[in-house]
């Protein structure tokens, strides 16, 4: 199923029932665009959450994840959760919901090798696995399957047998997602398997809670709070398994809002490096040059 608008929840007469239950039958798409939308509370099944102009929020677990153009959310099925858009300028947001049997039968499948597959041709879905609920980047491949099936919905219209297709390669970003978390968590410097898991979740924490407060001076007790880490604690796993320091982490976040910010609007630099969280424009144009090769003026220039 296609929906180019969002469900308005405050509308007289809307059937929370009966539009929640469509999601366990169908794969649903939304594609839309909206400057003030809100859910205050959704059970879904497993989705991806992107946008591909402005900012959506979500809250799960008790905290509110911004998801901007470039990133994903990937939700469980069965998880909690709200979500709201309120700006001036409209979101062009874009969501999968995926019908449990389907996800379920995909992953089974990308998960198995071709031995087990050819010797099992009936195999049924099994359980799906549990992805760890945190920003991420959208691969190129990734971004290439959401951009077709973009085009596909925008060109041809709706069809279920071609949407599914790329549904399939779309899941199978996801399994690239589990795999590189599960490489990343045998990264954490512990000996329990459980420890690490538990250690690498709160390491997601902390890296949304640096998404989510990019433009703000950065306190690690703050961070290390809000992971349940101390600040030692946070710094050290932070750098093994992400490769880099909190800080540095949340530098190059204010640089990709900065480069985006440079792109698509018009807003003076010095408005930029205030508003991605630099203390002046000549620091930011330092840290910029470094990143990118260039000054953000020429940078946007040759844009």
């Amino acid at each position: 199923m296609y929906f180019t608008r969002l469900p308005d929840h405050t509308q007289p007469g809307f059937d929370e029932a009966q539009h929640f239950n469509q999601f366990k039958k169908h794969n649903i798409i939304f594609h839309a665009e909206s400057g003030n939308s809100y859910c205050d509370d959704h059970v879904g099944c497993l989705s991806i959450k992107t946008v591909l102009r402005g900012e959506e929020t979500y809250g799960v677990d008790g905290r509110q994840l911004p998801v901007r153009r470039g990133q994903f959310l990937l939700l469980n099925n069965e998880q909690r959760y709200s979500c709201r858009i309120s700006s001036q300028e409209k979101a062009r947001t874009l969501s999968v919901f995926f019908k449990n049997e389907f996800a379920s039968a995909v992953l089974s499948d990308a998960l198995h090798d071709e031995d087990y597959l050819l010797d099992n041709p009936a195999m049924e879905a099994g359980t799906m696995p549990e992805f760890f609920q945190t920003l991420r980047p959208v691969t190129p491949d990734m971004d290439r399957q959401l951009s077709g099936l973009v085009h596909l919905l925008e060109t041809e219209g709706y069809n279920e047998a071609m949407t599914d297709e790329y549904l399939v390669f779309l899941l199978g970003n996801l399994v690239d997602a589990h795999r590189s978390d599960m490489k990343r968590t045998g990264l954490v410097k512990a000996l329990k398997a459980g420890t690490r898991k538990e250690i690498y979740k709160r390491l997601c924490i902390a890296k949304d809670v640096l998404h989510t407060a990019h433009g703000d001076d950065i306190d690690l007790r703050k961070v290390g709070a809000a992971a349940g880490l101390s600040v030692p604690q946070l710094v050290r796993h932070f750098k093994t398994v992400f490769h880099t320091t909190p800080y540095r982490y949340l530098t190059g976040i204010r640089l990709q809002q900065a480069a985006d910010l440079l792109q698509r609007t018009e807003e003076p630099v010095q408005e930029i490096a205030w508003t991605c969280g630099f203390e002046n424009p000549a620091a930011f144009s330092r840290a910029f040059k470094s990143a990118y090769g260039v000054q953000p003026t020429r940078f946007r220039a040759d844009g």
